[in-house]
């Protein structure tokens, strides 16, 4: 998503160290937003505060996708989760100066805050200030690059006519600037920093974000012209792969983001299932959920471009939202499943929740999510989150929008590994804080 919508997500903290290999691959770290290390964790809030933020911004999530608006358009990298968002850190322009944005799988831009902004959204780190890179430069109206990304306009400033893009979201963020090209970085472990000249992206002028929270803006890893995953392109092959910790147990683990000969998954338990790229968004065939010997069929819901795949995998959404007669008789089925007392929702957004067992032990069912040629089993780590001190809630909820996402609580404790050449997403069950 450009993500603003999201779901519970996790923040990146830090500049994710970066290990070159041969083939060409690295690694970014993850971060969850609200994790002690990360820059924009607020200690004042509660746990609880910021899972009910994350809600939100996964229930406005779908209005971004549906709105006509939204657009744009061999590595590793650590990744913080925040906030049910997961940031990735890079560094931008000569010399370099280290960002944190969103992780976006449902985005196709990277945009971040420059000087002189007005108004801005507060960030801990300083803004950008473009003047002081060498190797920053506009992008003029009549190039490639302004004319592959939608919503844009030409503003002139003497006898210069340069890009503007503008985004906005769901929930009433909005950011727009300048397109223009600079130097993206990333550490390495090798000792020596992996940069990429001449990289597009979005210097954010004017930046209004709402339930997204203080950050630096997003990296949009979506599959538009002007993405981070497509500006790699050949040198990664087409591959990126991430793990994302569980992001409301409070960890201060940070997880990886990998690229290139590093995202390779395979091994015991990996299952592989056609991905359809749109535009945009990346998109999976789900065929049904089953709760023991019960089976909900999906059936049709969104669908890309190209009318294949039925529901959008993002990591920048948390929660899961489906159809609203899926997610009736979805919801229907589990709680038949349960014998925890049930109660009333704390938000209109939720609605199966139940009384937090006082032993912690929460004994729901396992559900597995089919998509065409792969079963993925959710355990409860997937499907339910505490949201109160005596309260959890299921993670899926059902959306009026004709939009259908699989978000981040869903992926966690999974590798998950995308082959935009072979059009195959990989899942592989595993614990990512060991990652």
């Amino acid at each position: 998503m450009e993500r603003m919508y999201s779901s519970l997500i996790f923040l990146l903290f830090f500049l994710c160290d970066i290990s070159l290999i041969e083939g060409f691959g690295f690694s970014v770290e993850l971060i969850h937003r609200d994790s002690p290390k990360s820059p924009f964790y607020i200690p004042s809030e509660t746990h609880f505060e910021r899972v009910a933020k994350a809600i939100r911004r996964s229930i406005n999530q779908a209005n971004h996708f549906n709105k006509p608006s939204f657009s744009t358009k061999n590595i590793e990298s650590d990744v913080l989760a925040n906030r049910g968002d997961y940031l990735m850190s890079y560094s931008i322009g000569t010399p370099p100066v280290k960002i944190l944005g969103i992780a976006d799988t449902g985005s196709d831009i990277i945009w971040l805050q420059c000087e002189p902004c007005d108004p801005c959204s507060p960030q801990t780190s300083p803004i950008f200030d473009p003047s002081k890179s060498t190797t920053y430069k506009n992008i003029s109206c009549t190039s490639d690059a302004c004319q592959s990304v939608r919503d844009t306009s030409c503003s002139s400033e003497g006898s210069q006519q340069s890009c503007q893009y503008r985004i906005g979201y769901g929930d009433g963020s909005k950011s727009q600037g300048d397109l223009s090209l600079d130097t993206l970085s990333f550490s390495s472990t090798k000792g020596s920093a992996v940069s990429f000249p001449k990289t597009v992206i979005g210097c954010g002028t004017s930046n209004t974000l709402g339930n997204q929270g203080p950050g630096s803006g997003i990296v949009g890893l979506g599959n538009g012209p002007v993405s981070l995953i497509t500006q790699l392109g050949s040198s990664i092959q087409g591959k990126f792969a991430y793990c994302l910790a569980p992001s409301l147990s409070r960890t201060t683990s940070p997880t990886k983001l990998n690229f290139g000969s590093e995202a390779l998954v395979s091994g015991d338990g990996t299952v592989s299932t056609p991905l359809f790229l749109d535009k945009t968004f990346y998109y999976l065939t789900l065929e049904a959920f089953s709760v023991g010997n019960k089976r909900v069929e999906f059936g049709s819901s969104s669908s890309s471009s190209g009318g294949s795949g039925n529901i959008i995998i993002d990591s920048g959404t948390t929660l899961t939202l489906l159809p609203s007669d899926v997610y009736s008789e979805l919801e229907s089925t589990v709680a038949s499943e349960i014998t925890l007392n049930r109660v009333e929702a704390p938000s209109p957004s939720l609605s199966l929740c139940y009384e937090a067992p006082s032993d912690g032990n929460l004994d729901v069912p396992v559900i597995t999510a089919h998509f065409t040629g792969a079963d993925v089993k959710l355990n409860a780590l997937n499907t339910f989150f505490q949201v109160s001190e005596d309260t959890i809630c299921f993670t899926f909820v059902p959306t009026n929008q004709p939009v259908s996402i699989y978000g981040n609580l869903a992926q966690q404790n999974f590798l998950v590994g995308y082959d935009l050449q072979k059009k195959t997403l990989q899942f592989k069950p595993t614990d990512c804080t060991n990652q």
